[in-house]
């Protein structure tokens, strides 16, 4: 027995019923309507186009499924980032990482490759980040994120970045962590930064 999921099904109704409405189903109806065509013309006519139409929609759900199955699995990885880090298992931690991964920090001097990041982490005690919201979009091989966190330490943080399906696993390419600024205070906080730098 075939078990098409709550996805695959509305894809082929949505399908369906985009087909039905099609310019061309509604010629044939018109001119058979009109007795312009026969009944057998009709009937070849409409399985031709129900046969496009169900490999179409087959295509589009698999690759619907495809992508949440994709989506599902990059949330994991970064699930597990913020279990690692708030746990300081550095080594399970980086494993999620591509070698060739970037890590940009809060700081504007941070901007880190796998080994200046690991220099800085491993001596940490770890810091906690706890998930508040996250998108993901897919194209292809690609999953890029946005996500709000919170912070013991700070309060609400952003994590953006991207991962990169590698050797059949999805592993963080970029990951840049902020700090969101409220409008109604962005020019007095802007301002503090000003002078923190032109303090060194």
């Amino acid at each position: 027995m075939t078990v098409m999921s709550k996805e695959t099904t509305t894809l082929k109704s949505t399908s369906l019923n985009h087909l039905l409405l099609s310019p061309s189903v509604q010629i044939l109806k018109r001119n058979f309507a009109k007795g312009l065509i026969p009944h057998l013309f009709v009937g070849v006519a409409l399985l031709g186009m129900t046969s496009q139409w169900v490999q179409a929609s087959d295509t589009g759900a698999s690759t619907q499924i495809k992508h949440n199955q994709d989506e599902q699995a990059a949330a994991k990885v970064l699930d597990a980032l913020n279990q690692y880090s708030s746990s300081a298992d550095w080594d399970k931690y980086f494993a999620l990482y591509r070698k060739d991964g970037i890590f940009i920090g809060t700081d504007a001097t941070e901007r880190w490759g796998m080994a200046e990041f690991e220099r800085y982490s491993r001596p940490t005690k770890g810091w906690r980040y706890d998930l508040t919201e996250r998108h993901l979009i897919q194209h292809g091989d690609v999953i890029l994120f946005d996500e709000l966190l919170n912070s013991p330490s700070y309060g609400m943080s952003r994590g953006t970045g991207t991962l990169i399906k590698t050797e059949g696993e999805w592993k963080i390419a970029q990951y840049h962590l902020s700090f969101p600024i409220p409008n109604g205070i962005a020019k007095q906080i802007t301002q503090e930064i000003k002078s923190a730098g032109a303090a060194k």
